[in-house]
């Protein structure tokens, strides 16, 4: 079962049965187990996120003008010194099961899931990762 914590009980039902997310807005998966821990490996965040790189606006270029870099859907950030991965719902319109891939995996790892906004408004900046 996921942790979704934070999140209205009708927002974490559409996270988990995959209907329109459009209206909820980006949201963040915190790299912290129910112990409190760092979730392992430590960089699970650049790895699930260079997974979905492929995942863009326009589809994915090829060739020498290909560039190395995270989807402007799946992004790698730090809250509060926590690894976290924040996610647009907008990737369903690209690739739904990419969507249902990044929720589960937040699922069946017990994630904590919390609205991207509510770390903005408790004033936790929300830092990209260098690279990529």
């Amino acid at each position: 079962m996921s942790n979704l914590l934070d999140l209205p009980p009708h927002i974490a039902a559409d996270l988990l049965n995959g209907s329109d997310l459009s209206s909820i807005g980006e949201f963040l998966i915190h790299g912290v187990t129910a112990h409190g821990k760092p979730f392992r490996p430590s960089d699970w965040s650049e790895r699930l996120c260079g997974v979905m790189a492929c995942f863009r606006p326009g589809g994915t270029v090829r060739g020498r003008d290909a560039l190395i870099g995270y989807s402007p859907y799946v992004r790698p950030v730090t809250v509060a010194s926590i690894k976290c991965v924040l996610v647009d719902p907008s990737l369903r319109e690209i690739e739904p099961m990419a969507l249902d891939f990044i929720v589960n995996f937040a699922r069946e790892n017990a994630l904590p899931v919390t609205a991207a906004h509510r770390a903005r408004a408790a004033g936790t900046a929300t830092q990209k990762h260098e690279g990529r």
